[in-house]
Formats: C-alpha cells, structure tokens, sequence
C-alpha cells in the first residue's frame, strides 16, 4: 500500500460525500415540499382577491337593500297619502300616481339588482369557502413534507459526517503536496485520483499507451503517475 492508495481512498470518500450533498439537495420530498409552498402562494394571492370581491358585493348588496327599503317606505307613504281622501284633486291625484308608477319601476329594478348581487355575493362566499379549505389542506400538506425533508436531512447529515470523518483519516498521511494537487485537480475534474486498471485510467477510461505502461512498470511505487489524457492522477494496482 502505498500513500496513493489513501488518496484512492480520500476520492472514494469524496465521491460519496458530493453523492450525499446532491441527495441533500434534490429529496424528492424537496421538490413536493416547494411545488407546494408555491401553489400556497398563489393560492394566498387567489383568497386575497376574492376575498376582497366578496367583501365589496356585500358592501354593493347592503347598499342596494338600503336604497330599495327606503324606497319601499316612500311608496308605501305615497300609497297611503293616495288612497286617504286628503288629496282631491285631480292633477295632484295623477301626478301622484305617475310619481308612483316611477318609484314603482325603480323598485323592480332595485329587487333585480338586490337579487343580482346576492348571487355574486353566494358564489364568491363559496369560492373563498373553497379556497380557504385547501389553504387548509396545502398547510397540512406542508407541514409534513416538513417534517419529512428535516428527517431525510438528519439521515443524510450523519452519513455525511461519517463520511467526512473518514476522509480526514485517509487524508492524515498524504503529503502535502500530493494533497495539495489533489484538491487542484478535484477543483477542476471533480474525480482526481482514479486507479489504473487494464492499462485503462479509472477517470476517463481512455487506455494508455504501450510505452506509457511499460515505463509505469519501470517506476517506484512512490512515484506520482497521472494520465496523459486527462492529467488524474493515477493509482497503480
């Protein structure tokens, strides 16, 4: 065993750890718990409008109501001022009953509009009603992809650890400078110590030239060997 046979064994460790740190990253649990949050979030956007066009129809309703009741007792003490024998005269009797006639139809139209408003009122009512229940069901729903994406953490945080912590073991004994090339290459290429198998680089699995292994043969096991291809550094068997 040679100190390149640890750094095989640090890549290994780092190899892991950059496995880990992605399954950290993409948990399927993750992706729901976002799709989730953002569907809340225009869900939120949604209740907030409606809320307010349900306000504003009850507000148009209680309005409406307001004028066509007034209105109703202003016809009711015209009815009765009509039909009481005070007023004899005929022009004030006819002109009594158009001014009737006319509050009459506005009546009509104000019963219309009463109806009309308390239909939008209804079915906004129900939206929001609608809206708030699966506020309710996305809450629920967040909160247990919560949960799950922290327990998923925990998990993948003590294999990390456990990781790491092996990497600084295999790390202890490695030269410097051969560690310090080591992260300059891992900065670069992501795998930077690969072993050499069948003449092939374990890294880009491009074959070495005869020569190249017949010197390689030639060489102390101590001796720093990288690809020629992709300038890994390469571990001898």
């Amino acid at each position: 065993m040679t100190v390149f046979h640890d750094l095989l064994r640090v890549q290994d460790h780092d190899t892991a750890a950059d496995r880990l740190r992605h399954r950290r990253q993409t948990l399927a649990e993750l992706a729901e718990l976002r799709a989730t949050e953002d569907e809340l979030a225009r869900l939120e956007a949604t209740l907030t409008e409606v809320g307010a066009n349900a306000a504003e129809a009850a507000r148009l309703q209680r309005r409406v109501e307001g004028e066509l009741a007034l209105l109703e007792s202003k016809v009711a003490e015209l009815d009765a001022k009509l039909y009481s024998g005070a007023v004899t005269v005929p022009r004030e009797l006819q002109a009594m009953q158009t001014e009737g006639d006319v509050m009459r139809q506005r009546r009509t139209s104000l019963e219309d509009e009463v109806l009309e408003a308390m239909s939008t009122r209804e079915t906004l009512d129900e939206q929001v009603i609608e809206l708030e229940n699966r506020r309710e069901e996305l809450d629920r729903e967040g909160a247990r992809l919560r949960a799950a994406v922290a327990e998923a953490h925990a998990d993948v945080d003590r294999e990390l650890a456990a990781e790491l912590a092996a990497r600084q073991e295999a790390v202890a004994g490695i030269p410097a400078d051969v560690a310090a090339l080591y992260e300059q290459l891992r900065a670069r290429l992501g795998v930077a110590a690969a072993p050499l198998v069948n003449g092939r680089c374990g890294g880009c699995h491009l074959a070495l030239p005869a020569t190249e292994i017949d010197r390689l043969r030639k060489q102390s096991p101590d001796a720093l060997v990288r690809c020629e291809q992709c300038e890994r550094i390469l571990v001898r068997p």
